[in-house]
């Protein structure tokens, strides 16, 4: 009798956590495929599979923000006049700009400037005398950042900052302090940094975080000087000793009203991290105009700011009439993204797509490889760019809009982690973009749709195995 009532215990116990996880997958997944995945696995596999769910399932980053009592964090200038008239070089995108409108917390601001700092060697030095020079806050954040030269050298303008009495904040993510050990949090707070880690416990201890990361790379000085891009803090991106870097990356140097926008994301994490509000002056100074670039900061996350980077793309992909260039280290896109990038070739839009010849996680590479036909097989080009390993996120459009941040083409990047990509409106920033994507394309290698399908069978088996799991990539 007692083994019977345990074992009805046990059941009644399964049927009520797998019917509440299979409850809240079909009431909050988006994707039909992800929602009929997940409800599967977790009748197939009792007490696991609810379990599993629990874990990597749910997106906890709203309930937590709601507990917090997450707010919208605005500055105190926006820029100041309405937006005026697009560039006519790019008056056919005004439908991208009114998208853009209904989908991201920022207004399209005129007045800015923009630099580009393609390479270690010119985006570190001049992000650390802008350290340097700060007078009154030093808002820094980024995915990796490890010990070595770079490291070392940031660490130390970042104290030197607070001892000139500038307010400093960093928050590194919890996943990309972990690269090199001893993490650098502990260094930068033994300096008086003041130094948070970005959801450093999601999961139980002992499982590994993989999703919901902070992959946004932002540098505030003073409210009046951002950086933003792809490029982490590493040596990686440094050439030492005559040797090429083993990565290059894209950072851009920005002033004018979009500062604020970096400035806004950076204090919409602090505020998420510490429960502490980032006010007044020293964050967010009036700006006045420092350029004539018309731009937006576009921040993205399983939050309020779902899969607005995933939008603006498809945006852009309908909005172009002549040319589409994307440079991106990893390149999974979904089928509506793989059906918009195929519509603009068959529409006679030129579409090259430059890749890493050689990525630095073999598994992406893979699946990317299987899916590169559904692309060749209508009209776009691929083109595979020599080492060193390209981690540049950049896109234009028409040689009059440009896209720059920290987003790849992936899943993880467009629905899962939280990225910052600015978009720009004008033919000199879309032309100097374009220069560098001119740059690869001179050493790069065209991949033919023969070459795809003419791989051997066990490369092509392989590669469609790894792409089964592109959205875990």
């Amino acid at each position: 009798m007692l083994s019977q009532l345990w074992t009805t215990v046990v059941i009644a116990l399964g049927l009520a956590l797998s019917l509440a996880a299979s409850g809240h997958a079909v009431l909050h997944k988006r994707d039909v495929r992800a929602a009929l995945g997940w409800v599967a696995f977790i009748w197939f596999v009792p007490f696991a599979g609810a379990a599993a769910y629990a874990v990597f399932g749910v997106n906890r980053i709203r309930r937590r923000a709601q507990a917090l009592g997450l707010r919208q964090v605005r500055p105190r200038h926006d820029g100041g006049a309405p937006v005026p008239a697009l560039p006519p070089e790019a008056e056919h995108l005004r439908p991208l700009v009114n998208l853009a409108d209904a989908v991201v917390r920022r207004p399209l601001v005129d007045g800015n400037a923009f630099e580009l700092l393609p390479g270690g060697a010119r985006a570190y030095p001049a992000m650390l005398a802008a350290i340097d020079e700060a007078q009154e806050s030093v808002t820094f954040c980024t995915y990796i950042f490890d010990l070595g030269v770079v490291g070392d050298a940031f660490v130390e303008a970042l104290a030197r900052a607070r001892e000139r009495g500038v307010r400093v904040h960093v928050i590194v993510d919890a996943v990309g302090v972990r690269y090199r050990w001893p993490p650098i949090h502990r260094r930068l707070r033994k300096r008086g940094v003041r130094t948070v880690l970005f959801l450093p416990r999601l999961t139980p201890v002992w499982l590994p975080f993989v999703n919901l990361r902070n992959h946004r790379k932002i540098l505030v000085v003073d409210g009046r000087l951002g950086f933003t891009g792809g490029m982490n803090v590493r040596d990686d991106f440094f050439a030492r000793a005559g040797a090429p870097p083993a990565n290059v990356d894209l950072h851009v140097r920005v002033q004018g009203p979009v500062v604020a926008h970096l400035q806004q994301a950076f204090a919409e994490d602090w505020l998420f991290s510490t429960g502490e509000e980032l006010e007044g002056h020293a964050y967010f100074p009036p700006l006045g105009a420092a350029g004539r670039v018309l731009a937006r900061g576009i921040p993205d996350g399983p939050d309020e700011d779902f899969e607005t980077i995933r939008w603006l793309l498809l945006g852009a992909l309908a909005s172009a009439r002549s040319r589409i260039r994307v440079v991106t280290p990893y390149f999974l896109p979904d089928p509506p993204l793989l059906t918009a990038l195929n519509v603009a070739a068959m529409r006679g839009v030129e579409v090259d797509i430059v890749l890493p010849a050689r990525s630095n996680l073999p598994l992406v590479q893979w699946a990317q490889t299987a899916q590169l036909w559904q692309v060749l097989d209508r009209g776009c080009r691929v083109w595979l760019s020599p080492p060193p390993f390209d981690h540049s996120k950049a896109m234009t459009v028409d040689g009059a809009w440009a896209l720059l941040g920290s987003a790849n083409w992936d899943p993880r990047s467009l629905r899962l982690n939280f990225e910052l990509d600015v978009e720009a409106f004008g033919a000199e920033i879309a032309a100097a973009v374009d220069a560098l994507v001119d740059e690869r394309l001179a050493v790069a290698r065209q991949v033919t749709l023969r070459e795809v399908d003419e791989r051997p069978l066990p490369l092509r088996l392989r590669d469609g195995v790894v792409r089964l799991f592109s959205p875990y990539l």
